[in-house]
């Protein structure tokens, strides 16, 4: 049977409640409605398929969502930072593969936009730099194009711990890029893939400092997409292995100038923040499901209410409890995004993205355990919404262990301090 979804659901964050503006709100709806009406019927499909979502991606082509984080000026819809997450949390909470995959995409355009837009360049870096995002702002506002972001290497390269291995090689005109990404979403259905590598200085060295961020078209020669994908969950952003033999890019397929991606990683850090939003939908969608089950209006789902139990309002009041939790911590993260935040502020992003994963999954638990066995048919969500938040902890670069060790040392060290 396929899956439904109210339109009128009440958004995840009151605009009242939350002080968003009138702007912020509209767009937000947007996403939503057409994640409710759109999105949702598919889901299950795509889940059981492990396919892309394409007719997903013609709909956010069609709403001007692909170019979210695009200015105006240049053809898209100019929202912030904030206004996307928000954004991409509605779309989670009724198809967390296209909102995960639509974050791979966003932040091409939110890095090279809004983020680089506060960086220290100066002045002919940074004119040169408008010059190419425009490039890369021009080929999604206007002729529709997708792009994606592997970054996965297998590594510690995705937490920061050492250089990229996949290496951009200086060539007359361009770089040549070798190496593979894992874990690449969107394989196979992206335009460009927006590759993380390290260029080799001319000594051999690598560095994270010598981080570029190229755009490498999907057509380009030496580009393959290789493996399966089958995996417990996500199973639409279909993230199979990406290798480059000697891909050949032109200097304008760089995103952002050399060194930048460096700078941003350490004074920008809610830059990897933008994984989370997919994980409270996913909350909020196990919470919706709870309340609409034990109200009997979920269809194809036994008939008969069973709200009486004491138990079960119980367990439906823990839930809340946990939702709003993480609600008003991760909403006060993203409110707080900024170059170079306070050490408190950059922990409280760290605790903000594992309290969401963790209780993504935490209320999916919940949700199973109090709706019962028929919940979890694959005719009905819970059961993909449960698959699918359980992924969120492994999500790199901040990985559940890695906020983890990170919000340890920071709160037990200041900056420099050692045991020595």
């Amino acid at each position: 049977m396929p899956e439904t979804a109210e339109t009128t659901d009440a958004p995840i964050f009151d605009p009242l409640a939350f002080h968003l503006t009138g702007e912020q709100a509209a767009l937000i709806a947007r996403a939503q409605h057409l994640a409710a009406a759109k999105f949702a019927p598919r889901a299950a499909r795509h889940d059981r398929e492990a396919s892309f979502p394409t007719e997903n991606y013609q709909d956010l082509r069609e709403a001007g969502l692909l170019a979210i984080c695009i200015p105006q000026s240049g053809g898209g819809l100019g929202a912030d930072y904030q206004t996307y997450a928000l954004a991409a949390a509605e779309i989670a909470r009724y198809c967390a593969t296209t909102a995960l995959t639509w974050n791979m995409h966003v932040c091409s355009t939110l890095w090279a936009g809004a983020l680089a837009d506060v960086l220290d360049m100066d002045s002919a870096v940074r004119a040169e730099h408008e010059r190419r995002r425009a490039i890369h702002f021009r080929r999604i506002a206007l002729e529709g194009a997708i792009y994606a972001q592997p970054f996965s290497e297998g590594n510690a390269s995705a937490i920061g711990a050492i250089p990229f291995g996949t290496a951009a090689r200086p060539v007359d005109g361009g770089w040549v890029i070798t190496g593979k990404k894992i874990f690449a979403s969107l394989s196979g259905n992206a335009d460009y893939y927006g590759v993380l590598c390290t260029e080799i200085a001319a000594e051999g060295t690598a560095s994270r400092r010598n981080t570029l961020y190229l755009a490498i078209p999907a057509t380009a020669r030496g580009l393959r997409v290789t493996g399966d994908w089958d995996p417990l969950g996500m199973r639409g952003t279909v993230s199979r292995t990406l290798e480059f033999a000697d891909v050949f890019v032109e200097h304008d397929a760089a995103i952002m100038p050399r060194g930048v991606y460096f700078q941003a990683a350490s004074r920008w850090p809610h830059m990897f923040l933008t994984l989370a939003p997919t994980y409270l939908g996913l909350a909020q969608a196990a919470f919706d499901f709870t309340v609409r089950y034990l109200r009997g209006e979920v269809s194809g789902a036994p008939p008969g209410k069973r709200r009486s139990s004491s138990v079960k309002q119980l367990t439906v009041a823990e839930m809340r409890i946990k939702l709003e939790q993480a609600k008003t911590l991760w909403f006060q993260a993203i409110a707080e995004a900024q170059v170079d935040p306070t050490p408190d502020q950059r922990l409280r992003a760290y605790a903000a993205q594992f309290s969401t994963m963790e209780t993504a999954n935490d209320l999916a638990r919940l949700a199973i355990r109090t709706c019962g066995g028929h919940s979890m048919f694959r005719s009905l969500p819970l059961e993909r919404i449960y698959r699918d938040s359980r992924c969120g902890s492994l999500m790199a670069p901040w990985t559940a262990e890695v906020c983890l060790e990170r919000i340890g040392r920071g709160a037990l060290y200041r900056d420099g301090e050692t045991d020595d």
